[in-house]
């Protein structure tokens, strides 16, 4: 295969990884977005407490799928192969995001949103594998950059989408001639968005760490006991996972719960969620694409890593207690604050660049899957911490202890790894 060949290769892989993952923050977020007009659809006779727990008991079932399928596409990954997992995952979020839209039931609606999160939880991790070991070690950075940069704007597309899709609603009438609310059309632009990029497919490579060693039989490979019967790789592992939750520390507690809870602590009472979520993955998208550069410029994974959690802790602390000394408070700046939040949380491309470093060729793609979908699993913690320091505390200060304790073990944990710039990732676990 001529050099030229194969770095057009590369970048195929690459533009599917970051179309992949686009596609499946846009789903992701798009439930938030879009659960309420769904809900008072399906449950017209329901009270607003109703519809308010049954969208929490959805989200926790998408978190259920993601976790499971954390597991699935992880284990599949090593055994199987990356590129296969990577398309899986598409295929599977595609079909339910296109079942969703015409759910007419909760139990439906609860059974395609595990099926969704499954299929949500298998595409960063793939992705993040497969260019990690096709790169260069010197240019990878680049590349999961890329990734996480374009991909964390379809949250923005999801935002806007589930907002405001009346002209796209419109369309959809004009071409096929139903008469599909905004929210079903939301889901359905999400579903046909994943299925394009399946033509994609024709003339993406697998990674050739995974294909020399696919018929070695001696080599285990998705064994979870390489990671928790070991105590070495189950520290790394447990540490890799400690890294991430400041990162849904700030979405899944202080963005998402915006109008509920933290305008009205601030005193400001015109927030939407939806606006507070797309600035802060405005902020995780330029904030993710400085810190690859940055990255690249230090040759140091750890040391951006320190620069992004301390920029995180003064940002939240400065949000919850002191943004009325500096400013007039109002909606726009409560904005602006959203999105330096995200900007903190934007070492998401390097926390999961680091989980994928940090292990053999044999377990990686179940730890660069697994792990990012435990950290996303932590929101339902978080958020029970959250309601029981409530109970004696106000939100502000429940939200900086929690922010406190999490951002501090962060700090410890990221001290624990050593440094994975630049480190030949072409070797497999044993359990010796």
């Amino acid at each position: 295969m001529s050099e030229k060949s194969n770095k057009n290769q590369i970048i195929l892989v690459l533009i599917v990884a970051a179309l992949g993952y686009f596609v499946d923050i846009y789903d992701l977020v798009l439930f938030g977005v879009v659960k309420g007009e769904s809900l008072q659809q399906i449950m017209s006779n329901a009270s607003a407490e109703q519809i308010a727990s049954t969208g929490k008991f959805l989200f926790n079932m998408q978190m259920l799928g993601m976790l499971l399928g954390g597991l699935l596409w992880g284990i599949l990954g090593d055994k199987k192969g990356r590129l296969k997992v990577l398309f899986g995952s598409i295929i599977l979020y595609s079909i339910a995001n296109l079942a969703n839209a015409f759910v007419t039931d909760i139990p439906s609606y609860a059974c395609i949103r595990i099926i969704a999160g499954i299929g949500l939880a298998g595409e960063l991790g793939a992705g993040i594998t497969l260019i990690s070991e096709i790169m260069t070690k010197e240019t990878r950075g680049y590349g999961t950059m890329i990734i996480v940069t374009f991909g964390a704007l379809g949250a923005v597309a999801a935002s806007l989408v589930g907002a405001n899709g009346l002209g796209i609603t419109q369309f959809f009438h004009d071409f096929t001639g139903l008469s599909l609310q905004n929210w079903q059309v939301a889901y359905i632009v999400g579903g046909l968005m994943g299925l394009f990029l399946l033509l994609l497919r024709i003339g993406t490579i697998e990674s050739s760490f995974f294909l020399n060693g696919k018929d070695e039989k001696h080599i285990k490979k998705g064994d979870l006991k390489l990671i928790f019967y070991k105590r070495e790789n189950l520290l790394k592992y447990i540490h890799c996972i400690f890294i991430g939750i400041p990162i849904w520390y700030i979405i899944g507690l202080l963005i998402m719960n915006s109008k509920d809870n933290f305008g009205p602590w601030l005193g400001i009472n015109d927030i939407e969620n939806g606006k507070a979520v797309m600035y802060a993955y405005i902020g995780l998208s330029f904030g993710d694409l400085l810190s690859g550069i940055l990255s690249q410029i230090l040759k140091s994974r750890k040391k951006v890593v320190y620069l992004y959690l301390s920029f995180t802790l003064v940002t939240s602390i400065t949000f919850l207690f002191f943004l009325e000394y500096f400013v007039t408070l109002n909606a726009s700046i409560y904005y602006l604050m959203c999105f330096l939040l995200g900007t903190g949380t934007g070492y998401w491309a390097i926390f999961v660049t680091i989980a994928a470093e940090q292990f053999g060729t044999n377990i990686r793609s179940t730890a660069a899957n697994t792990i990012p979908n435990f950290v996303r699993g932590s929101v339902p913690i978080i958020m029970l911490f959250f309601g029981l320091l409530t109970l004696n505390f106000s939100d502000g200060v429940s939200a900086l202890m929690i922010g406190l304790f999490f951002i501090t073990l962060a700090f410890y944990s990221i001290s624990r790894l050593k440094e994975t710039y630049g480190k030949d990732l072409n070797y497999n676990e044993t359990s010796e």
